[in-house]
């Protein structure tokens, strides 16, 4: 079954193998402002043109949280996790490169593991995301677990 759907998917309708790509999104000043402010973060790489001018990337680039948050609510937006998703349980994550003011990233997930909780009426549903910029350079990866509701039993 394909992930990109208007409506929440069931466990039973992960398959490992299925893919997605999500929309894109373009970075703003803004976001950044708005996530140091959120988060307390302003590190001045982030905040600081002056600083992030003597670093290494040479300008001001986003928080990496940011990123990842950002790529959360991409996946959210393709609908395969709307009214379904039960929990999101872990992740591992790799930062790999940097996010600029003006980069459009969008997310591409893989289903690679599924595991049935038949007794608390859902599923674990494992994805490698990778998070890529405009020009297909990878900027974040790794995998995400996620807790989904089981298809409802119906009566006879």
């Amino acid at each position: 079954m394909a992930l990109n759907t208007p409506h929440g998917l069931y466990f039973e309708d992960f398959t490992v193998g299925d893919k997605a790509t999500s929309p894109s999104r373009t970075i703003t000043e803004a976001d950044i402002v708005w996530f140091a402010a959120l988060s307390g973060d302003y590190n001045e790489i982030h905040t600081s043109e002056t600083v992030a001018q003597q670093g290494m990337f040479k300008r001001r680039i986003a928080h990496g949280l940011l990123g990842l948050s950002i790529a959360s609510g991409l996946a959210f937006q393709m609908g395969f996790l709307i009214g379904t998703v039960e929990a999101f349980r872990s992740l591992e994550w790799e930062f790999t490169a940097p996010i600029f003011i003006g980069d459009t990233i969008h997310l591409e997930a893989e289903v690679v593991e599924t595991k049935a909780f038949p007794r608390l009426g859902n599923g674990k549903v494992t994805f490698k995301v990778t998070v890529k910029k405009q020009d297909g350079s990878v900027v974040q990866r790794g995998t995400w677990t996620i807790l989904v509701k089981s298809r409802p039993a119906t009566s006879a």
